[in-house]
């Protein structure tokens, strides 16, 4: 395998169509028509990166030495994944050979630098570096904060929107209509009602049947009509 110049596009190692096909032992055109033939088992941002106008112009500045880039409209840079998905489509053992070579000298290469040893410094960077090193885990444990508690506001407000009943309607009918809602979609009408009694019943510590029939002599005490007395069940209490 040649040596490599690493190339990365954010913050990825990437390899273009021409090196890849140089070390695939292919070229350029049967890489292209592999991707082509095979594109939707090939995800942008995760397989590769499709560059053109200002984000290829602003490439092929970082890319100043490679000239075969120069006429170029249209690029496709090929992260780890994506040249592990072209091995397996042209599945030759140099390929393959050459990909685990990649792998391990090219791809994974940024992974394996070693951090600073720290000890040989003195004291008091020590101190500041440990000292940074809190920070930092604070500030990013404060942001995970943030956005798990901001996840949580989104899906509570989500199940507002679901359940939220609109003031101007008739709100006997809105309820009634999002318990069917619940029995149509556990296939048990029934059931939604009963668990809503039986939830009023243990929160408020009292018999709903004796609360329905206390409002229903309090309505033909007040001069409700027989029917709509008979109308009235737990969602008027």
């Amino acid at each position: 395998m040649n040596k490599l110049i690493p190339m990365e596009f954010k913050n990825q190692r990437i390899i273009t169509t021409k090196t890849l096909s140089e070390e695939y032992g292919t070229n350029e055109q049967n890489i292209s028509k592999n991707f082509t033939r095979n594109q939707e088992r090939f995800v942008e941002g995760k397989h590769y990166f499709k560059l053109e106008g200002d984000e290829l112009k602003e490439f092929k500045g970082y890319v100043l030495n490679d000239e075969s880039l120069k006429f170029v409209s249209v690029l496709y840079l090929w992260t780890e994944k994506g040249a592990a998905r072209h091995a397996k489509i042209l599945d030759t053992d140099e390929a393959w050979e050459v990909y685990e070579e990649l792998e391990e000298t090219y791809f994974r290469a940024r992974e394996s630098v070693q951090t600073l040893n720290t000890s040989q410094l003195s004291p008091e960077l020590q101190m500041f570096n440990k000292l940074f090193q809190a920070m930092a885990c604070q500030e990013l444990e404060n942001k995970k904060i943030k956005e798990d508690i901001k996840e949580t506001k989104e899906e509570i407000q989500g199940i507002r929107d679901i359940i939220e009943i609109n003031p101007s309607a008739a709100w006997r009918k809105e309820v009634n209509r999002l318990l069917n809602a619940i029995g149509r979609k556990v296939n048990n009408y029934n059931l939604p009602k009963n668990e809503s009694y039986n939830a009023l019943k243990d929160r408020a510590k009292c018999r709903p049947n004796v609360l329905v029939e206390n409002l229903k002599k309090r309505a033909i005490n007040n001069g409700m009509t027989p029917s709509k007395v008979a109308q009235l069940n737990m969602l008027d209490v």
